[in-house]
């Protein structure tokens, strides 16, 4: 057990900590039996108390069964932050049923591919994300879409800026196969028991890897239910904590630090569903915010507002988060302004959000911080696979209870995902890294191929993948190039198909923003006669990648 970190331990934190052994839903019965009047959720300064959260998600949770969703079933929840967001996460679960989160950005293609894999009969989904369902509904397995605007949720007069996706307003089209959600709540459907345990399949988000398709990375009850706890303990939060909810909730930090922590203590979420400086400031001041959890790039957003000395940021009493290094000139700002000291963290969707924090008496800059609660991280060697010391880089692997089972329908990406180190079995985050001697771990580089675009992870395989579907593209390479704004960016080296060599960057970009994500969307297209490949005919990547760097230095 690597234990040489113990000597910066938090003093209210045990070494090991058992947990519930319930559903990941019980946390929302227990706190709505404990505080039913307190807020659960404020959303532009409107309030849902854990009594009404409890009761849509469970009045949900019925209409799903009604609608067949059958224990063990996955059911897609398609939104941006909002109290749908929480309430459709908790209604799924009370279904007996499996959560696959979906990033809002994706589009048509990419939900294609998830209905396909998961074989869900239902989605929730956000208004303004509806149209990307044309033509899926009934195609394969998709037979239900349940549409709400967020805007439903903003009960109480505001002054702050809504985002569009809040300011659009109903009706819900009359399509086949599409449902209202206030329809749903409306029909008050009682769920039969809670029969889903700590063993049962809870959550499956979806990682992309240097193969191709994302994997989803399957989530028991009991491994969602370590880091809600852990990063609850860990932190010391409390019931009066008030915690600022901008990161997005169907990432693992989002999911789980933020939005189940809150409920597991029976704290508040204030919940944004995009970002914005101003709003985020006002609201810190307005609600008191003691928790804000983040990526490094909204610190420097929020600090680099004209009028950030307008308003009172006293309250908060923690911030860290990861993503991206926090830039060093910006960490000293912040403390400045606040008097806190930025606490990173690292952890992936292979094991829901953190197992490695910062201390927060003793945090370090630019680190990963410390293995928490019964996580045994090692250092190993990327050839040989032995364990490392003090200094060494090599691969950061983990073990813990937060660690997922495998990936979902994928057997030998399962198998190449672990290692046997004293004869136990531990997660290989295709992360370089190394630790020092008071046992905090760095983030050196990374084996899989990765894209870093402002703490936007872009997977190049997956990308590739995607624009092979346009046809003027014979062959891709997706590469990273320096970008001074978002650290790196994508770039796609492209060799047009016979017919097609009039095709210009700019139709690929336009194509490229109807059918992914905006931020996995090449920004820069060169244009080349051929690839360089391997005698085995593989793409040399590298090469490419080395190449554009190299002329840039």
């Amino acid at each position: 057990m690597f234990d040489r970190h113990y000597n910066v331990w938090p003093d209210q934190v045990p070494h090991f900590l058992e947990l519930p052994k319930t559903s990941l839903y019980s946390n929302l019965t227990v706190s709505a039996l404990r505080y039913p009047d307190h807020p659960a959720i404020l959303y532009y300064g409107s309030a849902l108390s854990y009594a009404e959260l409890e009761r849509q998600a469970e009045a949900l949770a019925g209409y799903l069964q009604q609608a067949g969703v059958k224990s063990g079933d996955r059911v897609l929840l398609y939104m941006q932050n909002s109290p749908q967001f929480v309430i459709g996460f908790y209604a799924i679960l009370r279904a007996n049923a499996v959560v696959v989160p979906v990033n809002p950005m994706n589009r048509k293609a990419e939900l294609e591919y998830l209905i396909a894999d998961t074989q869900a009969s239902v989605a929730l989904s956000g208004l303004e994300l509806l149209d990307n369902f044309e033509g899926l509904i009934g195609a394969d397995s998709l037979q239900e879409v349940i549409v709400s605007a967020y805007g439903e949720y903003v009960t109480e007069p505001t002054n702050l800026d809504l985002p569009d996706a809040v300011l659009l307003q109903g009706p819900i089209p009359a399509r086949p196969g599409v449902s209202s959600w206030q329809d749903a709540l409306a029909a008050a459907h009682r769920p039969g028991a809670l029969t889903a345990g700590p063993d049962d399949n809870c959550v499956i988000p979806y990682s992309s890897g240097t193969t191709g398709n994302p994997k989803g990375c399957v989530h028991t009850h009991h491994s969602a239910m370590a880091t809600t706890v852990y990063c609850s303990v860990w932190g010391n939060a409390q019931h009066d904590s008030v915690q600022l909810v901008s990161v997005p909730m169907f990432h693992v930090t989002g999911m789980q630090v933020c939005m189940n922590g809150a409920i597991y203590i029976g704290g508040t979420q204030v919940v944004m569903t995009r970002w914005d400086r101003k709003v985020a400031a006002q609201l810190i001041q307005d609600h008191g915010i003691t928790g804000w959890r983040n990526i490094s790039t909204m610190v420097v957003d929020l600090l680099s507002e004209p009028t950030i000395d307008d308003y009172d940021l006293s309250s908060l009493k923690g911030i860290g988060g990861g993503g991206a290094a926090m830039p060093a000139a910006v960490a000293a700002k912040l403390e400045a302004k606040t008097g806190l000291q930025y606490a990173e963290g690292y952890g992936l969707s292979e094991t829901i959000s953190a197992t490695h924090m910062n201390p927060p008496q003793a945090p370090k800059p630019q680190c990963l911080g410390i293995p928490i609660i019964g996580v045994d991280s090692r250092i190993i060697d990327v050839d040989n696979l032995q364990e490392v010391g003090v200094g060494k880089t090599g691969e950061i692997v983990m073990r813990g209870e937060q660690v997922f089972g495998g990936y979902w329908r994928r057997e030998e990406a399962t198998a190449a995902a672990f290692v046997e180190l004293d004869g136990k079995r531990f997660f290989r985050s295709g992360d370089i890294g190394y630790y020092d001697e008071d046992g905090y771990f760095y983030l050196v580089d990374r084996v899989k191929r990765m894209i870093n675009a402002s703490g936007f992870k872009v997977w190049p395989a997956e990308v590739e993948s995607l624009l092979y579907g346009h046809p003027a593209i014979q062959e891709v390479c997706i590469i990273s190039s320096p970008d001074e704004r978002r650290g790196e960016t994508a770039k796609a080296v492209v060799v047009r198909a016979a017919g097609h060599e009039t095709v210009g960057a700019e139709e690929i970009m336009a194509w490229c923003q109807q059918n992914m994500s905006a931020y996995k969307c090449p920004k820069q297209i060169a244009f080349v006669d051929s690839l360089p490949k391997s005698p085995t005919g593989k793409i040399l990547w590298r090469a490419l990648q080395e190449e554009e760097w190299a002329g840039h230095s």
